[in-house]
Order: C-alpha cells, then sequence, then structure tokens
C-alpha cells in the first residue's frame, strides 16, 4: 500500500452545503476519536506496511484539532514516508497561524489544501464559512512563505459572485494548485431544504472563465475540477483516479484493494461513522467484480486529461480484449470531438472533460454488452 487516507470529522463549524462525515467536537470525543484511530492504524500496518509516497488528511478540518492532538495522530501512524513523499492537509484559513504552520511543518505536511471557496466576503456568508476574504489571503500568502505546496478550493457558480476576480485572485497568489468546483446540493442539507438549484448555464460559464483565467496563470486542466502548474498535480488524488490502491483510517473513511482471490477483483472497504467506528465496529466490504472495475477505471481515468491505458484496465480487471471491446464506441464519441485515441490510450479532449456523462456513458454500454455480467458469473 502506497496511499492513505485518514479522515479527521471535526469542524468548528458545518456549512449548510455539506454531506460529508463531520461533527463538532465533544466532551472526550476527540479523545475517543485519536484512541481508536491509534488502534485503527496499527491493524491497518501490520496487514500494509507501506512505505508511503502519499498521506492526505481530510475531512472535516484536520487543522481544527489542538497541536497536542495533532501530535498524537501523527505519532499514530507507524508508516515511513517513501522519499519525497506529499503529505496534505486540509485546512481552514481560519485555523491557521504563522506558529500552526511552524508546528505542521515540523509533524511532516509538506502540502496544503485549503478550503477558501471565495475571496468575498458576501458569499462567504452566504457559504456559512467562518473566514473572510482577507483571512483567507493571509492564510494562502503565510503557507507559501512557510514553504508548503498550496492548493487553493474554490467554489464557482455562485450567485452574485465574481467568477473571474476569484479566480484571478488565487492566480496572482502564486499558489500551483486550484481545486474549482460548482456548488453541489446534496439531499437533507440546509442548502436543499432550502430550495436552491444549480443554475447550469452560469456554471458553465464558470468553468469557462476558469479554464481561460487559470490557463493565463499557467495552470493546466488536468482533472475535471483541477488546475495545476507543471508537478503541482495532487498526487494522492491522482492515485484514486488512476484506480491504484489506496488505505482509509477514520470514521466514514474508505478503502480500495486490489485482490488477490480473482484476475483484477478489487476490494472496497468502507467504515461506519463515528460512534459505531469508535466502538470498533469494521468496515462494509464490498467485492468489485471485473465488470465493475472496468466501468469505474473509465469513469476515474476519463475525468485525467491523461485518460486511461486500456491494456492496464485490461489486466487490472481481467477483461481480455477490452480495447477490440471499446473501439466502435471510441471512433464514434472521437468523431464527436469528446474523445481523443492514442494507441491503447482513451483520454477525453477538452470539451469532453466540460461533458463527461456524454463521453462516458456510451463506453458502459459498449462494456456492458460486451461482457454481459451473466456471462462473467
Amino acid at each position: 500500500m502506497r496511499h492513505l487516507y485518514l479522515h479527521v470529522p471535526f469542524c468548528p463549524t458545518i456549512c449548510p452545503y455539506c454531506d460529508f462525515h463531520v461533527v463538532r467536537r465533544g466532551p472526550g470525543l476527540v479523545e475517543r476519536y485519536l484512541e481508536r484511530l491509534e488502534a485503527e492504524a496499527a491493524e491497518l500496518f501490520n496487514r500494509r506496511p507501506g512505505p508511503l509516497a502519499t498521506l492526505y488528511l481530510g475531512g472535516g478540518t484536520p487543522s481544527y484539532l489542538r497541536d497536542r492532538e495533532l501530535a498524537r495522530l501523527f505519532a499514530a501512524l507507524p508508516w515511513t514516508l517513501a522519499p519525497g513523499a506529499e503529505v496534505t492537509l486540509e485546512a481552514n484559513p481560519g485555523t491557521l497561524t504563522p506558529a500552526r504552520l511552524e508546528r505542521l511543518r515540523a509533524l511532516g505536511v509538506n502540502r496544503l489544501s485549503l478550503g477558501v471557496q471565495s475571496f468575498q466576503d458576501p458569499v462567504l456568508a452566504r457559504l456559512g464559512r467562518a473566514h473572510k476574504g482577507q483571512g483567507a489571503l493571509r492564510a494562502v500568502e503565510e503557507a507559501l512563505e512557510a514553504g508548503f505546496r498550496v492548493s487553493v478550493d474554490l467554489i464557482l457558480g455562485l450567485p452574485g459572485q465574481d467568477v473571474k476576480a476569484d479566480l484571478e485572485t488565487a492566480a496572482a497568489l502564486g499558489v500551483g494548485h486550484v481545486s474549482a468546483y460548482t456548488l453541489q446540493v446534496e439531499p437533507g442539507t440546509p442548502f436543499a431544504l432550502a430550495g436552491l438549484e444549480p443554475d447550469p448555464d452560469r456554471e458553465a460559464e464558470a468553468f469557462a472563465a476558469a479554464r481561460a483565467v487559470l490557463g493565463r496563470a499557467g495552470m493546466v486542466r488536468y482533472e475535471v475540477s483541477n488546475f495545476a502548474r507543471p508537478g503541482e498535480e495532487a498526487r494522492h488524488n491522482l492515485a484514486y483516479w488512476r484506480m491504484l490502491e489506496w488505505g482509509g483510517l477514520g470514521p466514514a473513511a474508505s478503502a480500495h484493494f486490489l485482490t488477490p482471490a480473482g484476475p483484477g477483483v478489487a476490494e472496497r472497504r468502507t467504515n461506519p461513522p463515528l460512534p459505531r467506528w469508535a466502538a470498533g465496529e469494521p468496515p462494509a466490504r464490498e467485492t468489485i467484480a471485473p465488470l465493475e472495475h472496468a466501468k469505474e477505471g473509465l469513469m476515474m481515468g476519463l475525468r485525467l486529461r491523461e485518460g486511461m491505458d486500456l491494456a492496464a484496465l485490461a489486466r487490472q480487471s481481467g477483461l481480455a480484449g477490452l480495447d477490440r471491446a471499446l473501439s466502435p464506441a471510441a471512433g464514434r464519441l472521437e468523431a464527436e470531438g469528446l474523445i481523443e485515441r492514442a494507441g491503447v490510450r482513451l483520454r477525453p479532449s477538452q470539451a469532453g472533460l466540460d461533458r463527461l456523462h456524454a463521453a462516458l456513458l456510451p463506453l458502459w454500454e459498449a462494456l456492458e454488452a460486451a461482457y454481459p455480467p451473466d456471462r462473467l458469473a
């Protein structure tokens, strides 16, 4: 195992659009979390010792933990890091100070993913964010000065938002990576209950602005929602999109392992929510059959501008003749300008990145026709 995700569920505030597994601090809750984490990490290490090429601490707000809690969290991880390993920590601007940044560097963090979302105060207030635009600017500048690789998260296409101004501000700061998302209104969140609905036209205009503004700043759109200067891509997230193996620690964390039980069959493990996880409940396990693995591989691979190597996917999934099975549908998509073919590699065009579903669905249908589940059973 070369990649590890660790979920820290605690947040100072819970945003009205958030549907991640997040909780507020409570008496003794962080202590119980750390105790369970220590046991879970030791168990996983015994089976998957590493060393790690990437470690990602997500949440929640990992930077919301106190210094002694962060120190105990890192001490609970017995893995060694490979030379040049990427260690990413998600942070909110309001939780960072120069002293905290120095502490994170001492713990081995070398990349920060900052949940800025916008630099405009009215937009931040609408999103329920605790920080202001000036606080976000300060946090990014101090993180860069402290020597971190920095990624900024932005939400685009919001009512009343000057999208171009947010993008230009992020680019001018000199960060190496920008994750640019549109607002997803998930069922059960306060935004959904208030009847808020996305505007597809406004979102399309926002992504066009992102391509233009960030492109002029030297950032390449290497994934549907992610832009980076050369060499600044999120290496941990690339492990997801390339269908590699990764481990998961913490409540609601997921893991993905290629299993030796059958050719290319994978196993997904998903931890329960915090109360059951802290009580020691094991993860749910789901065996991913060859056809499903291939479909997921296409879905993840076509999120990337580099695309998916069909020969590698065939080896992983155990589906012989994968390239031949997909060739007619890929040819039609190429004629429509959604897919580019280079040998056995399929990759999305820029239009394909914007219309991922339209590029993906015909390929899925071709897979299902070539490898019916009853034939693979």
